[in-house]
Parts: structure tokens; C-alpha cells; sequence
């Protein structure tokens, strides 16, 4: 009978596979990986526009009621009513039957339905047959539909980079400001 206690020849860090492992003559086997299965959604992050392609289109569809605020790239459709200021690099079609009430700035405008607000800047305003305008415009060109309504100031084809804002120094019939 002994005294002492004899201790085990495993550590407590090793398991039992790791001990019959270590015995001469048997050959190590480790169980076939698994791939991991993909679940069938995976939300991709929103990729970055490179110039030269196309744009999105975004829609704000006609039973929606939105206020807020709009900006970023890609187009805008709205069919619904929005309240809020757009602010986008790329076109605003206002669909017939759609009201809009804010500043509006976008490279193209397209009203077939209702905007209550400035067009602060857009390189081509065009008013359908069924849009309504009731606020200024400032754009690079305009196209009027006949039976278009709108209300208003317009300012179209000047360039106030180049000529200098000179739509601003003319007084009365042709005069200058000095």
C-alpha cells in the first residue's frame, strides 16, 4: 500500500484523444470539415456609383404620405406626397397626381403632378400638361407643356458663371447699372 497519491499521466489540459493520440503505432484522424451553410439572405452594402453608371431609381409610391428630407444619387419618382426638400445628383420626376411641397435641386425636373416650392437649381425643368408650379425657378433650360400651370418667377438659360450674374445689372428697357 502506498503513502502518496499517485497522479495521473494526463495534465488536466489534455483530453482522452489527445493521450490515445500520443501512443506509438496509431495514426491520427480528424473528422471531414463542414463548410458552413450560407443563409439564403445576405444584405449586400450599397455600392458606391462610379461615373459612367447608371443610376438607381428611387419611388415613392402613390397610397405614401412622406415627410422628411431627400438627398444623395440616383433618381427620384415620386407618385405619392411628399413634404421635405429633395436634394439629388440625378433626376426628380414628379408623377401626375403626385403634390411635392419643398426646394427642389436635381439635374432634371420633370412636374406632371403638383410642386409647391422653389426649384433652386436643375439643369432642364420641364412642366407637363397636368404639372403645376407655384414657387420660383432657376434652371440651365425649360420646356412649358400647354395646359402647365405655374406661379412664379422663372430663370432660365443663363450661365451666372460666365456672364457674371448679368441678368442682375440690367435696368428698365436695355439700360446698364454703371
Amino acid at each position: 500500500m502506498a503513502l502518496w497519491k499517485e497522479t495521473s499521466k494526463t495534465s488536466a489540459t489534455e483530453t482522452p484523444e489527445a493521450t490515445d493520440l500520443a501512443r506509438p503505432g496509431i495514426t491520427e484522424t480528424k473528422p471531414e470539415a463542414q463548410t458552413p451553410v450560407q443563409p439564403a439572405f445576405r444584405p449586400t452594402p450599397t455600392p458606391t456609383l462610379a461615373p459612367g453608371k447608371p443610376k438607381t431609381e428611387s419611388l415613392i409610391a402613390p397610397d405614401i404620405t412622406i415627410e422628411g428630407k431627400i438627398e444623395g444619387e440616383g433618381h427620384v419618382r415620386i407618385a405619392g406626397n411628399f413634404k421635405g426638400d429633395v436634394n439629388v445628383r440625378g433626376d426628380l420626376t414628379i408623377e401626375p397626381g403626385a403634390r411635392v411641397t419643398g426646394s427642389v435641386r436635381a439635374e432634371k425636373v420633370t412636374i406632371a403632378g403638383e410642386l409647391i416650392g422653389n426649384i433652386e437649381s436643375a439643369a432642364h425643368v420641364e412642366l407637363q400638361q397636368s404639372g403645376a408650379l407655384t414657387g420660383d425657378l432657376k434652371a440651365g433650360s425649360l420646356s412649358v407643356a400647354a395646359g402647365s400651370r405655374m406661379r412664379g418667377q422663372a430663370e432660365f438659360g443663363w450661365d451666372d458663371a460666365k456672364d457674371g450674374n448679368s441678368a442682375h445689372k440690367t435696368h428698365g428697357l436695355g439700360g446698364t447699372a454703371p
